[in-house]
């Protein structure tokens, strides 16, 4: 691929208001207009370059935008308060009433729970399936279907979504394809495979110091336009807007994204294959085991590695508790939900970020008790790091020694 994210994010410039080296940040919930008209024009959606209401945008919402617009790839994008505010304001300026889903079975658990018990309400239905088998996505899709939903690379099970050959089926219905890329940014870049929408919660790598949520839609102009209506927009009427300090925030942070990818990348690699050597069931894109390995070569920005986020299966809950307890004791990481921090994350998704889904359909997706989700942090020393979690896998009887002779 000749896309290369990173620069046309470092490509952008942008100086404060009396030459700082980064935007100023505009502090106001609303704005001033010198002439009475122009707050008509601005209503009407017909003046560009003037701010109404900070729920609509911000100059500091719109360069946060427009940075994650140019590493992905789309016209501009649109931020929110959370991702879940990213998610729900594209599913419903996409689908009313009657419409129709067809979504990956394994993906984020609110976004699972959004679509699988609340969506309903609104008389549209999802159906669930399993997003590398086209054949069985091509039978889900009727006369109602409006979109196909998935996730780069899932939530938690790390299933990746062959975006090319999805977004070929997508055209053929005349379909909507919407991609969470939040685990992989800038290893893959969903619209250069055709994906009509693109989703981050910036809560997680792009941000990636766990001290503030938010997401974006990447999408055309004409798309991020509708959502950003005041007369029947989604994300303007249901109001999940970034504030202005935040947005400043992670505009910052995104300066570093290219550099701290290439290492939650490196590190998952190292411990991946380690794990796996160890006789582990680990599963990692970037391992040759990983059913998918090729198809995420296939799409992959080289440089940016196969992401941070691995998982093991270590046969029970009480084994998999007792080792993320020993693990955050020896200061290995945090036994917390989310992802893309400095440090290692570690949590079990079945009773955490999955719990949403009811136990039969866990286990329907192989979605076990056992199961630990790992979002591998930044270690300078990782060799290190492996000894000592092999130590703490050891002592919780997770690995026997001879194992390791």
């Amino acid at each position: 691929m000749d896309f290369k994210p990173a620069n046309n994010i470092q490509d952008l410039q942008y100086f404060g208001e009396f030459g700082g080296v980064n935007p100023s940040i505009s502090d106001s919930s609303t704005y001033t207009f010198l002439k009475a008209k122009t707050m008509f024009d601005t209503f009407e959606g017909n003046t560009d370059g003037c701010y109404l209401y900070s729920r609509h945008t911000s100059p500091s919402n719109l360069y946060l935008g427009e940075a994650l617009a140019a590493m992905e790839g789309t016209e501009t994008a649109n931020v929110a308060g959370s991702g879940m505010g990213a998610i729900t304001a594209t599913i419903l300026q996409i689908c009313g009433a009657g419409d129709h889903i067809v979504s990956s079975r394994t993906i984020y658990g609110g976004t699972y729970a959004f679509l699988k018990n609340f969506t309903p309400r609104m008389n549209i239905e999802t159906s669930f399936v399993d997003i590398t088998k086209l054949d069985v996505i091509e039978a889900a899709i009727n006369e109602q279907t409006k979109m196909i939903y998935c996730e780069s690379v899932s939530n938690p099970l790390l299933e990746v979504a062959d975006i090319n050959a999805l977004a070929a089926l997508a055209k053929k219905y005349n379909l909507k394809l919407v991609v969470d890329n939040t685990f992989s940014p800038l290893s893959i870049s969903p619209i250069q495979f055709g994906a009509d929408v693109v989703i981050h919660s910036l809560t997680k790598f792009i941000n990636g110091s766990s001290d503030t949520m938010g997401g974006v839609v990447c999408a055309s102009t004409d798309f991020i336009n509708s959502q950003k209506s005041v007369i029947n927009g989604a994300s303007m009427l249901l109001g999940s807007s970034m504030d202005s300090l935040r947005s400043s925030s992670i505009l910052k942070n995104m300066r570093t994204l290219h550099i701290r990818i290439k290492k939650h990348s490196e590190n998952a690699t190292y411990l991946a294959n380690k794990f796996e050597a160890d006789g582990l069931k680990t599963v990692y894109p970037g391992l040759k085991s990983h059913p998918s390995h090729e198809v995420f070569k296939s799409m992959m920005n080289e440089e940016y590695g196969f992401g941070g986020m691995l998982t093991i299966d270590v046969g029970s809950l009480d084994k998999a508790n007792a080792l993320m307890e020993l693990m955050q004791e020896k200061n290995l990481g945090y036994l917390a939900v989310s992802l893309g921090f400095y440090k290692t994350l570690f949590s079990a998704p079945g009773t955490s970020t999955s719990s949403e889904i009811p136990e039969d359909e866990q286990a329907q997706m192989g979605l076990t008790d056992g199961l630990i989700r790992f979002s591998i942090g930044l270690d300078n020393d990782i060799e290190r790091t492996y000894q000592m979690m092999k130590q703490c896998m050891l002592e919780v009887g997770v690995l026997k020694q001879e194992v390791l002779v």
